[in-house]
């Protein structure tokens, strides 16, 4: 897949909304000084080129109950089975992000756990039985930041 070309106003327009996707249209339109119709045809013709994915709400994973975060790399016993694994880590809620990465791990994931001994068990009781050699696991003390790519 070729990388779309964003012009001048496409890259202002993903700036705002990128750092507040509830900002309304009509604000876009007046700090790009454009119509707040134009903002709406270049945002409908980003998220159908595939450049802007989507909105969401962030939750902030401690006030929902969850303060343990942490990342697992996982060692896979068959790697044929990385279809099988992936429709199954798709059905733990808790895991919240899968990579291929390159290095050492088969897949990479980022869980969330409401305490360590809920961690354990996710680890124990969900992950362990998808076939894994064994599994390496960082606990995130804090996030110190988090951002959207800039544009």
């Amino acid at each position: 897949m070729g990388k779309f070309q964003l012009d001048e106003l496409d890259q202002q327009i993903l700036s705002l909304v990128a750092n507040n996707a509830r900002i309304p249209f009509l604000e876009v339109a007046r700090a790009c000084n454009v119509s707040g119709a134009a903002v709406h045809q270049r945002i409908q013709k980003l998220v159908n080129q595939g450049v802007i994915k989507g909105s969401e709400f962030v939750l902030d994973p401690e006030l929902v109950g969850f303060e343990t975060c942490a990342y697992v790399g996982l060692y896979l016993k068959d790697v044929s089975q990385f279809d099988e694994v992936v429709k199954a880590l798709e059905e733990i809620p808790e895991v919240v992000e899968c990579h291929f990465t390159t290095g050492s791990y088969d897949m990479f994931l980022k869980i969330y756990a409401h305490n360590n001994h809920h961690l354990l068990s996710i680890i124990h009781d969900k992950l362990q039985p998808l076939g894994l050699s064994r599994s390496e696991t960082i606990i995130s003390f804090n996030e110190a930041f988090k951002r959207q790519l800039p544009v």
